[in-house]
């Protein structure tokens, strides 16, 4: 093992360290990088990984063979960075952060080196971990977790390399139903087990329960409120995955619970952490407490504005923003990240999922008195070819009707009409001012009344009532 020590101190040039290659680190390396050319600031950025800049988000429509390679997924290769006077390391892991000492010190997992690196600034952009319970045969061969490219890579390999055409999800949020997609569409026959009584934990039950429905059309098995206990293997290959009632037999395993943020070296670090797991930073995205120390990306914890409340939300769109918030401040900018309202889109072949906002429990947990209702409408003129159902479920504050979140489950056309919601939310719009939105109509795209403010008359009527 080899130690050295490199300073970034006492010189005319600054340095920031970044954690993470990928959204968040690296957007705010290279916005750091627009603001202050290489004379002024030495960056130099760590990655434990093979990639840098890439769509996880895109994982399940690459392996579901809708996007060919993988290459399309990245959207900025190391190479890239280096150009741009980024000192970016491959394949070394931040092992430890010595806030104390303003430095970090780092491994290369190809050669064992280590090494200690110091700062000027440090920005932590550690993401998230896929959650892989403690349970008999679940690190077996064939079953496989879904975060990195590394990860897509492994389980299209272990799909052309099995004969069989069984397939089993285990959870069934986000990543479990576009996963599910992804193995239907590529001829295997799929079982989706969750825990939750239904699909779609993001949605209340009775919205989940259309998931439920539609998915089940789709020709895939669904099994709710089922507790995997097991996956049994064969020659330490998994071939089926056991819950207490019964056994489901697979030929790869697809683990879609969900994940966590990656902060146990921030956490050794001392550095804050809330009620989710994610680091807790101020409105300029610092670390609470720490002046040359910035967080974004799956690791955080940022505000929700609709209940006033921290949540952790993995999305690649918010880790973007967080990078070029941290980016443009450690430049010598100023820029701030207020918060969040959920927003949420998926689909499952050819059903469509959103959200945005509250769900009944979270206004409940909130301390919220809320009205709901659900309405039934199309995607188009009802006269008009191709028009879809679709239902849109909303929640509107009790006497005030301030507007508390919208869930919209349908066909095409469906999961973008959230984007109007997720203005109002922000706005703090009630469902009586959104009735009135001016929003673009013709037969092809609309019935005369858009289905979200189908919902918001019907919620204004509801919240008149009860004030009567």
């Amino acid at each position: 093992m080899s130690m050295s020590a490199a300073s970034g101190k006492g010189g005319a040039r600054e340095r920031l360290v970044v954690i993470g290659g990928d959204a968040a680190g690296m957007s705010a390396a290279s916005q750091a990088r627009r603001l202050r050319g290489p004379d002024a600031l030495e960056i130099v950025a760590f990655e434990r990984g093979a990639f840098t800049s890439y769509s996880a988000c895109g994982i399940p429509y690459w392996v579901g063979g809708d996007v060919p390679s993988r290459d399309r997924l990245v959207a900025r290769t190391p190479e890239e960075h280096r150009e741009r006077d980024i000192d970016l390391r491959m394949r070394t892991e931040v092992t430890e952060i010595d806030v104390a000492g303003g430095r970090v010190r780092s491994r290369e997992l190809d050669t064992g080196t280590e090494a200690w690196t110091a700062y000027d600034k440090l920005v932590v952009a550690t993401g998230a971990r896929p959650v892989r319970p403690d349970l008999p045969g679940i690190d077996a061969r064939g079953v496989h977790g879904v975060q990195t490219l590394d990860d897509g890579q492994a389980l299209l390999d272990t799909l052309d390399s099995t004969r069989g055409r069984r397939a089993v999800v285990v959870g069934a949020g986000y990543i479990g139903v576009e996963m599910a997609e992804a193995l239907v569409n590529r001829g295997y026959g799929v079982t989706v087990v969750n825990r939750g009584k239904e699909p779609m934990s993001t949605l209340d039950p009775d919205m989940g329960r259309l998931v439920h429905t539609a998915m089940e059309g789709l020709g895939i098995t669904m099994v709710d409120d089922a507790e995997v206990t097991e996956v049994l293997t064969d020659g330490g290959r998994g071939r089926a995955v056991a819950t207490e009632d019964a056994e489901y037999p697979a030929d790869v395993v697809v683990l879609g619970i969900g994940v966590r943020p990656e902060t146990a070296l921030a956490r050794a670090a001392g550095l804050p952490v809330g009620d989710h797991g994610g680091l807790l930073t101020d409105l300029a995205m610092r670390v609470r407490g720490h002046e040359n120390i910035w967080a974004g990306g799956d690791c955080v914890e940022v505000l929700d504005l609709v209940s006033g409340r921290e949540r952790h939300i993995a999305l690649g769109t918010h880790a973007n923003k967080h990078g070029q918030v941290i980016g443009t401040n450690v430049g010598g900018g100023y820029a701030t990240f207020p918060g969040v309202v959920g927003t949420a889109v998926s689909k499952v072949c050819d059903l469509e999922i959103a959200r945005t906002g509250l769900r009944e429990k979270d206004a409940h947990r909130a301390g919220l008195r809320f009205e709901a209702v659900t309405v039934e409408s199309t995607s188009r003129a009802g006269y008009y070819p191709g028009a879809e159902p679709m239902t849109v479920k909303m929640l509107a504050e009790r006497r005030t009707g301030r507007l508390l979140g919208v869930q919209i489950v349908g066909r095409e056309g469906a999961a973008k009409r959230v984007d109007v919601a997720a203005v109002a939310l922000t706005a703090g719009m009630t469902v009586e001012a959104m009735t009135a939105l001016d929003l673009g109509y013709a037969p092809p795209f609309s019935p005369v009344w858009d289905p979200v403010l189908v919902a918001a008359r019907k919620a204004t009527a509801k919240v008149r009532a009860g004030a009567s």
